[in-house]
């Protein structure tokens, strides 16, 4: 187990290093640049531009740009932002605990909605349930997550005034945004959900579970439920990635603080160091809890072994 786990993460230089640098050339496609941006904040002559361009090397080969980057990467740093000069690790590091917080509490909701609604359509399949449950996770996959979170601004705080439109540091501010986030994966899940029960519920080791005479909710929690989580938890480890790109647009919505809200403006100022630290970042978490699922597998099915 700990060589597989070695091997893993030693994949994940390889995977990490492609990542930043498709990464680096897609923002450099942008049109514009920095220099361009600020100069719609502050007036500065075309020989001032040129000489703050010379300045933060931006008028360097792109081969050039890359490399340096790459060795300060190697260092640990992850550069300065082009605006106000502060370290982009520093910067992550403030914003990131935000977007953490609201994708966990989104998987939440998906969980916690999406498992036990597919359990409940697989038991009651054919009956009218089961068609209202199909028909409630279609239409959760089809609503976009930004314009569900428009509505529940609507309708939650600015008609009903139950609970606050931006309010980063509460409980209750955080409702809103996790449930428009979470509740598209939460449709995904119960599809899931129902179509992988359905099919162990007709197994046999199933069947004879219940010739024994164990009761039904022994066979479904103890037997049927915990074979059918590994799909599960494979889908719920590729949503992770799903929900923190989701996060740049319920943070924007909500007018949250997080890396969704960082990125854009860096985006929009053609900040480019911060951009590519964003996204090194999440790629990151993204490998690590899909390695998380791969131990996970061994947890649930002790019959699963890595050489």
């Amino acid at each position: 187990m700990s060589a597989y786990l070695l091997q893993r993460l030693l994949l994940t230089i390889p995977i990490l290093l492609g990542i930043v640098i498709l990464t680096f050339f897609m923002v450099h496609l942008t049109p514009g640049d920095a220099v361009s941006a600020m100069q719609g904040q502050m007036k500065m002559s075309a020989q001032q531009m040129e000489q703050l361009r010379q300045a933060l090397g931006l008028n360097d080969p792109l081969h050039v740009q890359l490399g340096r980057y790459l060795m300060k990467l190697i260092q640990g740093d992850l550069g300065r932002s082009l605006f106000g000069g502060q370290p982009v690790a520093l910067l992550i590091a403030s914003n990131i605990g935000a977007t953490i917080q609201l994708t966990v509490a989104a998987m939440v909701v998906a969980i916690v909605i999406g498992m036990p609604l597919g359990v409940l359509a697989a038991i009651k399949r054919g009956t009218l349930c089961d068609a209202v449950s199909v028909i409630v996770a279609m239409i959760g996959v089809s609503i976009p997550s930004f314009w569900l979170g428009l509505m529940m601004i609507q309708l939650f705080a600015v008609t009903l005034g139950w609970l606050p439109i931006t309010e980063n540091r509460s409980a209750r501010g955080l409702i809103m945004p996790a449930a428009a986030l979470g509740l598209a994966e939460a449709a995904i899940i119960v599809r899931l959900t129902r179509a992988t029960m359905v099919e162990i519920l007709n197994a046999d080791y199933v069947r004879t579970a219940r010739a024994k005479g164990l009761l039904d909710h022994i066979v479904l929690w103890r037997h049927a439920l915990r074979n059918g989580l590994l799909p599960l938890i494979t889908m719920i480890g590729m949503q992770f990635g799903t929900l923190l790109g989701g996060a740049v647009v319920i943070e924007n919505v909500f007018a949250r603080q997080g890396l969704g809200t960082l990125v854009t403006q860096a985006v929009i100022n053609r900040d480019f160091p911060v951009v590519q630290g964003c996204v090194l970042v999440a790629a990151t978490m993204y490998v690590l809890v899909n390695l998380l699922v791969d131990i996970l597998y061994v947890v649930i099915d002790p019959r699963i072994r890595y050489s």
